[in-house]
This record gives C-alpha cells, sequence and structure tokens, in this order.
C-alpha cells in the first residue's frame, strides 16, 4: 500500500489500493470507493431524490429488457439483458481501475458474475449539483475508450424539485476508414443521438432494445 493517505468517510486510506485490499476493507467503507489504476477516488452519497430517479430509470429499462426478451427471436443477435442498479464495472483484469455507474445494462451473466466493461451495452449516470464537469466528462471518455456502446445522461434540477429536466442519449463515435465503418482506438468520444425534455411525450430509442419510457415513468 502507498504511504499517502486520502480522507473520507472512513478517515484517512492509502491513496493508492489493489482491488484485494479493497475487498479487506469493511463493507460500508468500500462501497464509496472508486479505483483508477489503483488511485482511490470517494464516492460522494447522493440525496434520496438522486437515489429514487436511478430506481425510476431501473424499473423502466427492466419492463422493456423483460419484454424485448418475450418477443420474437428472429434476428439471431441475443436478447437477454439484465438491467443493474450502481454495479462495480472493471475496466481491467486485474479489477484496479472501476467505476459504478448510477445504472448500466449488460449481457445476461450467472448469477454473482462480475461486471466486466465488455459486458455492459448501456451506462448511465444520474446527474445533479455535485457532479462537477470535469468528473463528468472524464467518466464519459472512459465509458468510451472501453469501447461501451451506449451512454446516457440524466440531469436532475438540484434546486428545490429535483425533477429529471433532461436526459440524454450518446452513441459511441465512429469514424470513416478505408471506406470501413470502425470504432476509433484513441480518443474514443461519444456522439449526442438523443435528448429529451419534460416538453416531449417521453423517451423512446431503439437501441440495445427498443427503450420506451413516459415522463410519469421518471415522475417523483
Amino acid at each position: 500500500m502507498s504511504t499517502n493517505a486520502v480522507e473520507g468517510p472512513g478517515g484517512g486510506l492509502p491513496a493508492r489500493l489493489t482491488w484485494d485490499e479493497l475487498e479487506q476493507l469493511p463493507e460500508e467503507v468500500a462501497r464509496e470507493i472508486e479505483l483508477w489504476d489503483g488511485n482511490v477516488t470517494w464516492l460522494r452519497r447522493p440525496p434520496h431524490e438522486h437515489q429514487q430517479v436511478s430506481a425510476l430509470m431501473w424499473r423502466a429499462l427492466t419492463t422493456d429488457a423483460r419484454r424485448r426478451a418475450a418477443g420474437p427471436r428472429d434476428d439471431g443477435q441475443g436478447q437477454c439483458w439484465q438491467v443493474s442498479l450502481e454495479t462495480n464495472v472493471f475496466f481491467s483484469a486485474d479489477k484496479n481501475s472501476f467505476l459504478t455507474p448510477d445504472f448500466l445494462v449488460r449481457r445476461c451473466l450467472e448469477r454473482g458474475a462480475d461486471t466486466y466493461a465488455a459486458d455492459v451495452s448501456l451506462a448511465g449516470e444520474v446527474l445533479s449539483r455535485s457532479d462537477t464537469p470535469s468528473r463528468r466528462e472524464w467518466k464519459k471518455i472512459q465509458y468510451a475508450e472501453a469501447g461501451i456502446p451506449w451512454y446516457w445522461e440524466v440531469e436532475l434540477d438540484s434546486g428545490k424539485t429535483w425533477d429529471v429536466t433532461v436526459v440524454r442519449a450518446y452513441e459511441l463515435a465512429l469514424i470513416q476508414t478505408d471506406g470501413l465503418r470502425v470504432k476509433p482506438l484513441r480518443p474514443a468520444m461519444y456522439a449526442l443521438v438523443g435528448e429529451w425534455n419534460p416538453g416531449d411525450v417521453g423517451i423512446d430509442f431503439p437501441e440495445p432494445f427498443r427503450i420506451s419510457i413516459s415522463w410519469e415513468d421518471l415522475t417523483l
């Protein structure tokens, strides 16, 4: 362990940890931490309304995923999707780099299986005043460079209402190379492909399965 310390809810901890060392910490401390290349980042626990919106998004996506699974299977692609809340997504085999999106859609895995970036089709963050622009952009870059096809942002009014003000959908950008469309390796980026606000009837999006969410579904 590094001898440099960082302050957090659990007091002073080394500035660097491995996943194995993190697992030895008390659960109430470990769940407050993300690692990137072994560097410790303390997560700021969101307000109650933030967690409520995350749960509403999980419920809406789960409903659509189940509808997809019950539909015809004529496209030759996997039909089984799982929607998760605050699940660690590992970006390296040693697990020393991981982020914890507010919600995600992954391909179906067996119970207890770890979630790696290659398993994830959509990562989503519920954003409020505590999310700094630099931190937002940095996380978006990591999701993109890991090849996660879709990224969503759910923006909240951090004033008196905490209502959802806008939902944005991003697609992993493609570039043209010798007539072939390929995903860029670096820098990878997302392109905004959908944006909805309370003035719209609701959210309708075709990937990774048909997503249909009314604004009532996201109302606290």
